[in-house]
């Protein structure tokens, strides 16, 4: 593409993955956040829970500063507790709806536009009463968010057999969930990531096409899914050029193509497209994060 990507998405980059020693809402979050409110390759930026009122107020400023886009990823408040948002058991699956809540006054305090979180583990025998939670976890938490203003709700499709294990999930049960909570609510949608393609054993068209109509964000990484033996297997974000890994330029090329071709990318309202990419063992963070950057142009310019 001769055109800037910046006509087509915003780049954005997801703080606490890029710097997972924030994940826990604690740590050098207001440090590791103004590096990348300083570095004008990203007009937008992924957070998550911040567990100190005073690190909000100065991260919030930074974000009035900065100009970019934010969006809150509420991710970690179910994967670092264990909560699960389709639990069967009630009072879980309340648990897991009051954090995400709380994730969404902590979104509009901060300013974001959209909140993402993802389906938890199920059992296949009741696969369908997991369905059925999940619905009715979702459908509470877009009323909340569209109580308090025009956030909007996205979850993020994970894979479903191998590492995180979320009931969505495959692409005909993930078409089948944004039809159900749409049927409501206008303030959903749905978020693919080229990373958890290889774990979801889709190609990016099977992942997209279907669900297009709901796609409303995108995340790009790597995976290592050949043998359970090797670093990083799993749904680790490990950097692109990983000994093993299943996504680099060409992988991400394709994604880029079919995302554009559906309308996806464009001149209108461009879209979030962030890196979710980890630091492996004793990584450099800030190198890991210029490799990603590197990956992008180089599949930018071979669109």
């Amino acid at each position: 593409m001769n055109e800037s990507m910046y006509k087509y998405m915003k780049v954005g980059l997801i703080h606490f993955m890029a710097y997972p020693s924030t994940i826990k809402g604690e740590g050098p979050i207001a440090e590791t956040i103004k590096k990348i409110a300083v570095d004008d390759y990203f007009n937008a930026i992924e957070v998550s829970w911040m567990k100190d009122p005073e690190v909000r107020k100065q991260v919030k400023k930074m974000f009035e500063t900065s100009h970019m886009t934010v969006a809150y990823g509420a991710q970690p408040r179910l994967l670092t507790t264990g909560l699960n948002i389709n639990d069967l058991n009630e009072e879980g699956r309340q648990k897991a709806v009051a954090t995400l809540k709380e994730g969404i006054d902590e979104a509009y305090e901060l300013g974001a536009v959209g909140l993402a979180f993802l389906s938890g583990k199920y059992e296949e025998a009741t696969k369908e009463e997991s369905f059925q939670a999940l619905v009715k976890s979702t459908k509470e938490l877009c009323a909340y968010a569209k109580s308090k203003g025009s956030l909007r709700i996205v979850l993020e499709v994970f894979d479903f057999d191998i590492d995180k294990k979320s009931i969505i999930g495959p692409v005909a049960l993930a078409k089948r969930f944004a039809e159900e909570i749409r049927k409501e609510y206008d303030n959903f949608g749905l978020m693919v990531d080229l990373s958890h393609l290889p774990l979801l054993r889709e190609t990016a068209e099977q992942a997209i096409l279907p669900i297009k109509e709901y796609l409303v964000h995108a995340h790009i990484g790597n995976a290592v899914v050949k043998d359970p033996s090797f670093e990083a297997y799993g749904d680790a974000h490990p950097r692109f050029g990983f000994p093993n890994g299943e996504n680099d330029v060409p992988e991400l090329v394709e994604f880029l193509r079919v995302l554009k071709d559906i309308g996806f990318l464009n001149t209108q309202n461009p879209p979030i497209v962030s890196f979710e990419v980890k630091p492996w063992g004793d990584e450099d963070p800030d190198i890991v994060i210029a490799n990603a950057k590197r990956t992008l142009n180089e599949a930018w310019a071979k669109l």
